[in-house]
């Protein structure tokens, strides 16, 4: 199959996370070696890929759900989260049970591409992509993920700051865990804000929710960029996440995703009232048909 790979115009991967930076340049490294061409990678949050038109008549996407405006000739998109529409003129490879990350390595060994380094960086990359608890390499892991997300794109492999992760994450998460379970706030009945000082605030909230610390099953972090954009974090046991999720236009894995906030959500206290407003039923609203459906009934009576 891939002997008949579209020659892409452009590389598409999810931004600022640890398997859309493994998938994307793997891709790269696969382009180059299968058309001799460096060829151009774009990162993209789910916000901005929404709204992003493909106006190029060929490319590779991964890390993104597949969708029916991806469903083009001469497009190949690699992938592993839930879909529910059929590939009937792209290339899909799609599996749920690999990180997108993955799926691409097994196109690159088949060109020869692989490496002991890179069977590590890969199989670290699914272990914290996928959550995989009961690997031993479970916590290496999620060093691997904080560094990204911490860093944004580096070169991973044996890199100084994993020593810094590694630092942080014993001293900083017992004490992250013990401020954010005394302060989760609510946003709607089924979601609470975790209010997040210090630690690896994935693994933080996964604490909390496999010991049900908080009442709310979807968990909510917030982070702030340096370009002042704000982005949702959420999580979920039960996959309730993601429904959330796409309420806030993001998206992700059904315990797993995130969004990108409007950028009036200027601060952290701006996006808790937007994120209140957006999830939260209006009671204007069913005033306002509370007090339509009694004037109905008095008009009826005259």
């Amino acid at each position: 199959m891939t002997s008949s790979l579209p020659r892409p115009e452009v590389i598409l991967t999810h931004e600022s996370d640890l398997d859309g930076l493994v998938a994307g340049v793997l891709l790269q490294r696969l382009a180059k070696k299968l058309f001799g061409a460096e060829v151009r990678l774009e990162a993209c949050n789910y916000n901005y890929w929404r709204q992003r038109e493909l106006r190029e008549r060929s490319g590779w996407i991964t890390d993104l759900t597949f969708e029916a405006r991806l469903d083009r000739p001469n497009w190949l998109i690699i992938d592993h989260h839930v879909t529910d529409t059929a590939a009937k003129n792209a290339t899909l490879i799609h599996d749920v049970t690999k990180s997108a990350g993955l799926l691409c390595y097994e196109l690159c060994r088949e060109h020869g591409l692989g490496s002991p380094e890179l069977d590590r960086l890969v199989h670290l990359n699914n272990v914290s992509d996928l959550f995989l608890e009961d690997d031993p390499d479970f916590v290496l892991a999620g060093d691997y993920a904080n560094l990204v997300k911490s860093y944004q794109f580096w070169n991973l492999m044996d890199h100084p700051l994993l020593e810094v992760m590694a630092v942080k994450r014993r001293i900083e998460d017992p004490l992250g865990f013990a401020w954010s379970s005394v302060n989760v706030t609510e946003i709607s009945p089924t979601v609470g804000f975790v209010d997040t000082v210090i630690g690896n605030n994935n693994l933080i909230v996964h604490q909390l929710l496999e010991q049900q610390a908080t009442r709310f099953p979807v968990l909510l972090t917030l982070f702030r960029r340096a370009n002042g954009v704000i982005i949702a974090s959420l999580r979920s046991r039960n996959g309730e996440a993601r429904k959330v999720a796409e309420k806030l236009q993001g998206g992700g894995h059904a315990n797993a995703c995130g969004a990108t906030l409007p950028r009036s959500a200027k601060t952290i206290p701006d996006a808790i009232n937007y994120l209140r407003q957006v999830l939260n039923p209006k009671k204007d609203d069913a005033l306002n048909s509370l007090e339509s459906l009694f004037a109905s009934v008095e008009a009826s009576q005259k």
